[in-house]
């Protein structure tokens, strides 16, 4: 049995679920978000709690069981809470502002770049330096972050670059000088 498929979702006060086949539907404070689940899997709302139940051990079945439950306990989370992720600029001149609704990043180009936010994600930037990811839909959340950090990743010799908030980059030592009286 799958230890996370088995683990009940509970459900916090103020969100609905609506099961209707394989389509799942969760609405709460932050929003709504819809899914449509493999159709195999058994999801049952008991009370305030979801359950997901596998109809067999087959190795298909046993993938779907762990996914199924994650999923629907990200769109749970998603809509009482919300999902972040916070970057860094690193580098001299480097910087980041917000413009409307998109972000304009120079980060060393002879041009600035324009980020247009994911539909559901919202970008907004502390100093000039920290840009924070936020909306109710982790993928989105994960996948304009990403896209972000892409633009210019952290450089192995300065650690110039765009990096994820706590991440570590180890520096690689570099070129050795010339030895000084050497032959």
């Amino acid at each position: 049995m799958s230890r996370i498929g088995k683990m009940p979702i509970t459900i916090p006060s103020g969100v609905t679920v609506n099961i209707k086949g394989e389509t799942v539907s969760v609405k709460g404070p932050k929003g709504e978000l819809t899914r449509s689940l493999p159709e195999e899997m058994l999801v049952k709302m008991e009370g305030n709690r979801l359950t997901v139940a596998r109809p067999s051990d087959s190795k298909k079945h046993r993938a779907y069981h762990g996914l199924t439950r994650t999923l629907l306990a990200n769109m749970v989370e998603g809509v009482s809470k919300g999902f972040e992720k916070n970057l860094e600029i690193m580098g001299v001149g480097f910087r980041a502002e917000k413009a409307g609704d998109k972000l304009s990043i120079r980060i060393g180009r002879s041009h600035q770049i324009e980020v247009v936010p994911l539909p559901g994600t919202a970008l907004s930037v502390e100093g000039n330096t920290k840009i924070k990811v936020s909306g109710i839909n982790k993928e989105n959340v994960g996948e304009m972050a990403a896209e972000i950090r892409a633009l210019r990743p952290p450089d192995a010799y300065k650690g110039k670059g765009i990096k994820y908030a706590g991440e570590v980059i180890r520096l690689k030592p570099g070129k050795a000088g010339k030895v000084v009286g050497g032959k």
